[in-house]
């Protein structure tokens, strides 16, 4: 159905569809882990409540983030090239990951999310996962499991 659409549908549309519906996925995930990190640094009451509002709120905010900057970048370099490929999700994942991770004004974990979510993000989209597979582990074998978490930390929160 999406592919009917993206000829049709404007980018912008489909950026703030996609926003609306990972960044609501985004707050269930802040509403389920926000009281499990509240119980482990010890919160109770008022500062309890207002850890998981808070925990909603960022994770909604950064999750319609990504899906919304990855959406609208996929649409308009398919429209601009006017191919339907994994290039277009491999571009848009780097884009949107380094826009997540940017904030962290540390060029290293910069470049490590771009190229781990845009790596994901071409494996989503190509039917022929086989150059995705290569790309994956040359990108990968440099980065240890720990360095990936400290990417993920800082980049989601």
């Amino acid at each position: 159905m999406e592919d009917e659409l993206n000829g049709v549908v404007p980018c912008s549309s489909l950026a703030v569809d996609s926003i609306l519906r990972v960044g609501t996925a985004g707050a269930i995930w802040g509403l389920c882990m926000g009281p499990y990190d509240a119980r482990k640094q010890g919160l109770t009451g008022g500062a309890h409540a207002s850890f998981v509002a808070k925990s909603v709120g960022k994770f909604g905010f950064q999750c319609g983030l990504v899906a919304g900057i990855y959406t609208a970048t996929r649409c308009g370099i398919q429209r601009y090239r006017r191919r339907n490929d994994w290039v277009n999700g491999l571009v848009a994942g780097a884009v949107a990951g380094a826009a997540v991770a940017a904030r962290t004004r540390n060029w290293t974990q910069v470049i490590g999310m771009a190229g781990l979510v845009s790596a994901f993000s071409a494996a989503r989209t190509t039917p022929d996962h086989l150059e995705v597979i290569w790309f994956l582990s040359s990108a990968l074998q440099w980065t240890t499991p720990e360095y990936l978490e400290v990417l993920m930390v800082e980049a989601c929160g």
